[in-house]
């Protein structure tokens, strides 16, 4: 069972990866566009850009394969090969159980660098709306992470000064962003 530190008041989820099973989906759909666009995406490398919004992933590996095709194009097709897969995102049972254990006990969000249509079907289809009503998503800040700034707009969005919020984290990049914004991290990839 994940602990939380009798200081905490206010609690973030990152979304992929971390509240639900979708990084495998989203990388079998990268690599549909990698596909399509001519270029490769290595797992290692889409790993190390998890936390990223699309368009700036897609921006990097147009500028690192010199493929000059429509990056908002592209997003669209990457996010159309991920709706098709849709079924196949399931929930992180140990981070679920925090946010279950939680709900009604203190403020909870959902700060994530995708989409904000992409993740509101994800949420919805996995029924976790109820239990998440704060989602700061790539549309809601300027700076992405490993910036502080999702984080940041999350606790505000909660009341929480950052001091008093864990983020539950599954990417270097997040990681990185909650500890510059001077909140407790908990790395979930040691509960899966």
């Amino acid at each position: 069972m994940i602990a939380i530190n009798d200081n905490i008041k206010g609690l973030i989820f990152d979304l992929d990866g971390t509240l639900v099973d979708s990084m495998p989906v989203h990388f079998e759909a990268w690599q549909d566009l990698a596909k399509y666009a001519g270029f490769e995406f290595p797992e290692d490398y889409f790993y190390n850009l998890a936390g990223m919004p699309t368009i700036k992933i897609i921006k990097i590996l147009c500028d690192k394969y010199k493929v000059d095709l429509d990056p908002t194009e592209l997003v669209k097709i990457k996010e159309e090969a991920y709706y098709k897969r849709l079924d196949s995102v399931k929930i992180i049972e140990p981070v679920f159980d925090v946010a279950k254990r939680y709900f009604g006990v203190m403020p909870m969000s959902i700060g994530t660098g995708g989409k904000k249509e992409v993740s509101l079907r994800i949420i919805q289809a996995l029924e976790l709306d109820k239990y998440f009503d704060i989602m700061v998503s790539a549309e809601d800040v300027e700076n992405h992470k490993p910036a502080p700034d999702t984080f940041l707009k999350c606790a505000e969005l909660m009341n929480v000064l950052p001091q008093y919020c864990n983020v539950f984290e599954d990417g270097e990049l997040g990681i990185q962003a909650a500890k510059t914004a001077g909140m407790f991290v908990t790395d979930i990839r040691g509960y899966l």
